[in-house]
Order: structure tokens, then C-alpha cells, then sequence
């Protein structure tokens, strides 16, 4: 039996060596064992893929949520905000495969309005869940911000009123465009200091009203010109003369012969008819201020911008014409001189979000007199920046202002203080365009040429650039300068 005992040991021991050798049941060992990271991973990439489509779709409808929130947010409460957040954001967001939604919504006016969309929602993870409960969902979260009206808008509109505008309808028609462009303004403004609007009728003169103080007008009184020769001056033309009404000014008092016969033409026939030819001065009594209607004529000096009784005067290189210079009481030709116009147009309005009141200004315009561009440009420029009749509103640091001037005009420039040649009105108006562009305002100018006059070379230069010059030939281009100029203000005013 020991024989065939070791023959049976030595078949097993061949067949366990041979067992060993074998490597087809190493391959099927080692493909178990790396078949469950290879199946998470495959299951990880397929979750991830879904995990990145939930995301998109979360970030879109968080995105369009927040821009529809910002049409209307400073005007809802805190409770409306939320619930038309949950309202917009469900209407966009309809995936089924998610689960645990949330959203919620805030707005601040600080630096500017904003929305903040913030939402979350929960995904069932298909394959990783068999990794165990910790990898059952995944969440998936996403914020959006919607953020305007970091800029605020400060606009002057200097609105031709001059006698042309009666006709073929310009009138009319721009009192119609300038109505549509305040509410256009209206509307862009989130709260009431977002935009501030000026109005400056003009003609010849522009009318600053008569309810304030009167420091920096310039009437020719005798602190102001003691010499008393300026014959132009509000005092020397509105007043009475001791020797009779047919002296017209204070130069006339002062330096006419007086006869007792007030209809004698000559020394003679005013003795030959008994009267007596008195050489003695009359006294000339200026009419109270208060009679004044608010017309001021261009700062300056009475002869020129910049020359007094023929010569330099002391502030004859400040060119206050052409600037924005504050009035000051010790500078005569910094002040604007009242004039008593016939043709007064409506008192200017200093910057003011009160809308009701800018509508009835315009409501009441009237077109009379002759074409002085310049004059409301600079005041227009003044209203922005402040002086003299003008007080601007503080301007918040944590905002970046814009300021903008609008010129409409449809005739070319006949008379200013001194001058009633277009050629020289046109030169001191080229300089306060100049001026306002290095201030880095930004100027509109609308020519509406419906006589065939020449396109204005002065309004295409005084522009800010080419494309802020428009020309209409008809009194309905108003409204259409009007519309592209208040879309594009608009866009400014509500981007980041």
C-alpha cells in the first residue's frame, strides 16, 4: 500500500502545483475587485453631467428672475419681493428630476440698485447612491445680480421759445417731444435724487425769475457803476425823470435841454412861446426792483464781453459769457444784468425731480423774440453746476454722476447783449461749447431747419461728438431727436 499511497500524494502535490502556475483565475480576481470603482466612476461622471444640466438651468432662471425683480423692486416690500421671486423663478424653472427648491430674493439701494437671486435646489444622485447614504443627492446652488443705476443723471434742457418756433408747427411739436422725454427720464429713476432735470427757455434773454435775492444781478446802480454812465442798464432805462415823461433814460435827464413847452422843437420856439429853455439837469428816479419781470441779458461788461468805457476792464479775461463762474457782487461783469424784455419767456427751472412742475413749464412756453443760443447754453451750464440763482443737490459719493446738456434751436443766432451779427454771437457761443466739453459735459444739439436755413456749423461743433448733432427738417424730427436721446440716457443711466 506505500507505493500506491505515494503515487496518490504525489498526483495531488502536481495537480496543486499546477494549480499554482495557472494565472485564468488571477484575471477574474483582479477584474472583481476593479469592477466597483470602475462602475462609481462611470455612475460619478453620469451624475456630474446631470448635476452640471440642473446648474445651467438654475443659473438661467436665477439670471431672468433677477432682471425681471429689477424693473420694480424699489417700489415692492420685502414679503412682495419674495413672493413674485418664487412666482418668476417657478414659471422658468420646471425641471422634475429636482427636488428641495429654494429661493430667495433681496434688494439694496446702496452704490446703486440691486437684486440678489439666490437659490438651491436637491438632485438625486442615479449611481453615486450606492456609494452610501452620504452620496444619496447632491445640492446644487447659484446666485444672480442685477445692478443698476449706479449713475445718476443731471440734464439741463435749453429749449428755444423765439418767435420762428410758431411756425410750421415747432412749437407745438416740442412741447409734445419734451413732455415724452421728462417721462422717459421719469421712468429711469429708482428713487427721486436719481435724476434731476433744468429747464431753460431762452430767446434773446433768458428769464431767471424774480423771487430771489438780488446779489448777483446787475442793475447799473450807483455801488455797481459809480460813475453812472452805463445807459443800458435796467436802472437807467425803467424810471422817471423829474423834467417830464419824454426822457426815456437816465442819460437823457442828465445831459437834455429841458424846455417848460414840452412839444418845442428848438431854443427858439420855446422862448417865442413863453417858455423858458432850462439847461440844469433833471433827476432820474429808477423804478423800484421789484417791478422787474426776471430778463437778464449776457454777463459782461455794457459795451462788450470785456472791455469797459473803451478799455480792458478788470475782469475782461474771465469772459463770464462763456463760463460757469458763480456770480460775484464784487465783480460787476460776473453778474447777470436785468433787463425789462417785452418778450420774457417762461422763468427757468432749476434742477428738480418735481415733474408736475416741469410739465406745466413747458406747458405754458410761448414762442416771441430774437434767437440768443449762447445765453441759455451758459445758463443751462450754470444750472448744472450751481451759482448765482441756482442751488444744485449735493451729489452722493457712492454714485458716478453724468450731466448732460440738451440745446434745441431752430434758427440761427440775430441778437445778444452787444452784438446783432451772427458771426460774432456764433464766436462767444464756440467758446462756452468749448468750455463745456473740457468740463467733461456732455452736449446734445438739435437744429430743426424746416426755412431752408444752412445746416449750423456752430451746433455740429458744439456737440460732444458727430452723432450727438441732429438735424431735423420737420417739426415731428423733434420728437425722434427726443426718443434716441432719451433711449440713450437712458441706457446710461441704468448700466453698471
Amino acid at each position: 500500500m506505500r507505493p500506491a499511497l505515494s503515487s496518490s500524494l504525489r498526483s495531488i502535490a502536481r495537480l496543486l502545483a499546477r494549480f499554482g502556475r495557472a494565472r485564468d483565475g488571477n484575471v477574474a480576481i483582479i477584474f472583481g475587485m476593479a469592477a466597483v470603482p470602475l462602475v462609481l466612476g462611470v455612475g460619478a461622471a453620469v451624475d456630474y453631467s446631470r448635476a452640471n444640466s440642473v446648474k445651467t438651468s438654475l443659473q438661467t432662471a436665477l439670471d431672468a428672475t433677477a432682471l425681471m425683480l429689477s424693473r420694480n423692486a424699489a417700489s415692492l416690500s420685502a414679503s412682495d419681493l419674495q413672493s413674485k421671486a418664487d412666482s418668476y423663478f417657478k414659471a422658468m424653472f420646471t425641471r422634475g428630476d429636482v427636488s428641495n427648491i429654494n429661493v430667495t430674493a433681496t434688494y439694496s439701494a446702496q452704490n446703486g440698485s440691486n437684486v440678489v437671486v439666490n437659490g438651491s435646489v436637491q438632485m438625486p444622485n442615479t449611481f453615486m447612491s450606492i456609494a452610501g447614504p452620504s452620496f444619496a443627492s447632491t445640492t446644487i446652488s447659484g446666485s444672480s445680480t442685477t445692478t443698476w443705476g449706479s449713475t445718476r443723471l443731471r440734464v439741463a434742457l435749453v429749449l428755444d421759445n423765439t418767435g420762428s418756433m410758431a411756425q410750421a408747427g415747432k412749437m407745438t411739436a416740442l412741447k409734445s417731444a419734451t413732455k415724452t422725454l421728462l417721462t422717459t427720464l421719469q421712468a429711469a429713476a429708482s428713487t427721486p435724487a436719481d435724476v434731476y432735470v433744468s429747464i431753460i427757455p431762452f430767446v434773446k434773454d433768458v428769464n431767471l425769475g424774480t423771487s430771489y435775492t438780488s446779489n448777483w444781478i446787475y442793475w447799473g446802480t450807483k455801488a455797481q457803476d459809480p460813475s453812472l454812465t452805463d445807459n443800458t442798464s435796467w436802472d437807467a432805462n425803467n424810471g422817471t425823470c423829474s423834467r417830464g415823461s419824454s426822457f426815456s433814460n437816465r442819460g437823457d435827464c442828465v445831459a437834455k435841454p429841458v424846455c417848460s413847452i414840452s412839444w418845442a422843437t428848438s431854443k427858439n420856439t420855446c422862448q417865442s412861446y413863453g417858455g423858458t429853455w432850462y439847461t440844469s439837469a433833471g433827476t432820474w428816479t429808477p423804478k423800484a426792483h421789484s417791478t422787474w419781470t426776471g430778463c437778464v441779458v449776457d454777463r459782461g461788461y455794457p459795451a462788450s464781453p470785456s472791455t469797459l468805457n473803451g478799455k480792458s476792464g478788470p475782469d475782461s479775461t474771465n469772459n463770464y459769457d462763456t463760463n460757469a463762474a458763480a456770480p460775484d457782487a464784487t465783480k460787476p461783469s460776473s453778474l447777470y444784468a436785468a433787463e425789462q424784455y417785452s418778450s420774457c419767456p417762461q422763468a427757468s427751472l432749476p434742477l428738480s425731480n418735481n415733474w408736475t412742475a416741469m410739465n406745466t413749464l413747458v406747458d405754458n412756453m410761448v414762442s416771441s423774440g430774437n434767437t440768443n443760443q449762447a445765453i441759455g447754453l451758459q445758463v443751462g451750464w450754470l444750472s448744472l453746476v450751481g451759482g448765482g440763482p441756482f442751488t444744485v443737490p449735493a451729489q452722493d459719493p457712492n454714485y458716478t454722476y453724468q450731466q448732460i446738456i440738451i440745446l434745441l434751436t431752430d434758427g440761427l443766432n440775430t441778437e445778444n447783449r452787444w452784438y446783432s451779427d451772427q458771426a460774432s454771437i456764433d464766436a462767444r457761443q464756440q467758446l462756452t461749447c468749448n468750455n463745456i466739453k473740457a468740463a467733461k459735459i456732455t452736449l446734445y444739439t438739435i437744429q430743426v431747419n424746416t426755412g431752408g436755413d444752412p445746416t449750423s456749423t456752430l451746433l455740429q461743433n458744439c456737440a460732444s461728438s458727430s452723432d450727438k448733432f441732429f438735424l431735423s427738417t420737420s417739426a415731428s424730427g423733434i420728437a425722434t431727436a427726443f426718443n434716441q436721446i432719451g433711449s440713450a440716457l437712458t441706457q446710461l443711466r441704468v448700466a453698471k
